[in-house]
């Protein structure tokens, strides 16, 4: 009996083990300050296994970068579209980058 180790896949013995890993800049414009978002984000994050960093910018933006697998950064992307209830999301920017592999959880700052 021959085994094509690279013809399947292992999802069944590893769960994740074929998950692509990613990483995502996002900016996220609105009534998104002095509202609880980057505590919102962060919670979210660490629920999904997330990787990366919230802050606020100067201009009254947030700025968050994500990674690990696809699934779980498209998955944030779609919570903080809505983001907490007091938050107003008008604009989200969104740009996928290679994955960096050295943060190694998520931070507030």
């Amino acid at each position: 009996m021959t085994f094509a180790a690279d013809a399947c896949t292992f999802d069944w013995f590893f769960p994740g083990a074929n998950a692509v890993q990613v990483r995502a800049h996002i900016i996220v414009e609105g009534m998104v300050q002095g509202v609880g978002f980057r505590w919102f984000v962060g919670r979210a994050a660490d629920k999904l296994g997330l990787r990366g960093f919230v802050r606020n910018l100067y201009n009254g933006s947030v700025e968050i970068e994500a990674e690990g697998d696809r699934s779980a950064v498209e998955e944030l992307v779609g919570e903080v579209r809505i983001g907490p209830r007091a938050a107003q999301v008008t604009n989200l920017r969104l740009e996928w980058l290679s994955p960096l592999q050295h943060p190694t959880h998520f931070e507030i700052r």
